[in-house]
């Protein structure tokens, strides 16, 4: 089974300087569209009292908003390590530290090891995994009520982006790569659980793409 990559290839991309530059976005511009799609779609089917899974979370950012709408407690899942320092001072700084969970799992390789939740959102994480059906169908297998997860979009701007991303790690010696994963191919991993498309939404850069029982 291909696995995302190897853990010290996967810190050096998302880094501690990486984290805090994701936290600062965050406190000056608020959450990104394809972001505030998420949680607009979450809060339109009900997430007051709901339980989240966020898979690859980050600093927390879309969580924490799911928070103030009304969810009751989070689980966010990580590999790399150095998003924890500004993810528990959001926390702190929200008053929510209590209700949310961190860990550290490739939930696509131990997925017995985490509880379903009422919500699972994984954000900008299937194009870091190669094995996005895999990915995809234990979310799926996660989520009592909906899955929401967003990919980039299959647009020339994104691939040559990503290939002159991907060269770069090739030429440095680092194996992480990202993915522009076939839209389609994603869409029947998600519905592997009995889920259905509900909600889709496209842009030039992130799509949007939400499943619900």
């Amino acid at each position: 089974m291909a696995r995302c990559c190897e853990p010290d290839d996967y810190q050096s991309v998302f880094s501690g300087r990486f984290a805090r530059r994701q936290s600062r976005r965050y406190q000056r511009r608020g959450l990104s569209p394809a972001a505030r799609g998420i949680v607009e779609f979450a809060t339109s089917r009900g997430i007051a009292g709901a339980t989240v899974l966020e898979i690859g979370g980050g600093v927390g950012q879309l969580h924490l908003e799911l928070l103030r709408r009304g969810a009751l407690h989070v689980i966010n899942l990580e590999i790399s390590q150095n998003y924890e320092v500004e993810a528990a001072r959001l926390l702190e700084q929200a008053g929510m530290t209590d209700r949310v969970t961190r860990r550290f799992l490739d939930v696509a390789q131990a997925p017995d090891e985490v509880e379903p939740a009422d919500v699972v959102v994984l954000h900008r994480v299937v194009c870091c995994y190669p094995d996005y059906a895999r990915l995809l169908s234990v979310a799926a297998g996660h989520a009592r009520k909906m899955l929401v997860y967003s990919h980039p979009a299959a647009n020339v701007v994104n691939r040559a982006q990503f290939g002159a991303e991907n060269t770069y790690r090739w030429l440095t010696r680092n194996d992480f790569r990202a993915f522009i994963h076939p839209a389609d191919g994603m869409v029947r991993a998600a519905e592997s659980d009995g889920l259905a498309v509900a909600y889709r939404r496209h842009s030039w850069d992130w799509d949007v793409v939400a499943l619900a029982r």
